[in-house]
């Protein structure tokens, strides 16, 4: 029900909002067993990243026609580090059709030699940030609501079942795993604001986990769930209910009045 839901919104509302893989497809590179984990990734990164990238991963910032036709226009990737690479392949919003589209969760594309290839690569360009290690057991479910109330629901919704902002979708988190979450904070991939250490601490960052993970299978004691899809449909199911027991009281009342 509730992906229905999600889903009929965001054909209705923003059609263009998300994107597919490349309609040619991913290039799989053999080597000799032994090649270097990161010369396998620059061979891949060749075949797959480069039209859209550049070939030494500065970025490509006029569009051109690249391998496959694919539209190269693409940000440098020098000292993203392993966390922007490990993000974006492990959920599937890398390789894109059209750079234009907001980048969507979809099936990775890369096996996971593949994926720890690629990113080592990417890693090797420049000094970044490496992939986050969450301990969502060490923070607490009563902080990590509170944080993602703050920071997070004006976008994904407190139950974290995604929603709707000016040009682009926020996605549902059901699928994301705790290092994922992790990533993403740090990152701000697309339009989400990019939130640093000072601003949530990797100790504030496990309590945000530990609650996304409850809010996926969340305990509705005493209530009725409706699928989770937040404040707006769960009222106006209130406000019918109440309709019609108003409407059968009148009934009632009107029967017993003219007996």
């Amino acid at each position: 029900m509730k992906r229905l839901a999600v889903l009929v919104a965001a054909l209705a509302l923003t059609p263009s909002a998300a994107a597919d893989p490349p309609r040619a497809g991913i290039t799989h590179v053999r080597v000799p067993p032994g090649t270097p984990l990161v010369e396998y990734g620059r061979q891949l990164f060749a075949a797959n990243c480069a039209s859209c990238h550049g070939s030494d991963g500065k970025g490509v910032l006029t569009p051109v026609q690249g391998a496959g036709d694919q539209k190269g226009l693409g940000p440098s990737l020098q000292g993203v580090g392993a966390l922007a690479a490990d993000f974006y392949l492990r959920t599937g919003y890398m390789p894109l059709d059209d750079p234009n589209q907001q980048p969507r969760r979809d099936q990775v594309l890369f096996s996971d030699q593949e994926v720890r290839a690629l990113v080592a690569y990417v890693a090797s360009l420049g000094s970044g940030p490496a992939i986050p290690t969450p301990h969502p057991e060490r923070g607490t479910l009563a902080a990590g609501l509170q944080l993602f109330t703050e920071h997070c629901a004006g976008c994904h919704q407190v139950v974290a079942e995604g929603g709707f902002v000016t040009g682009a979708i926020a996605p549902p988190l059901e699928d994301a795993t705790p290092v994922q979450i992790a990533e993403a904070v740090r990152i701000g991939p697309y339009l989400m604001p990019r939130f640093s250490e000072k601003q949530i601490s990797d100790r504030h960052l496990d309590s945000i986990v530990r609650y996304v993970q409850y809010a996926k299978h969340p305990d509705d004691r005493g209530g009725w769930a409706i699928g989770h899809v937040g404040p707006v449909p769960e009222g106006l199911v209130t406000w019918f209910i109440g309709i019609a027991a108003i409407v059968v009281t009148c009934l009632v009342i009107g029967r017993r009045l003219r007996s």
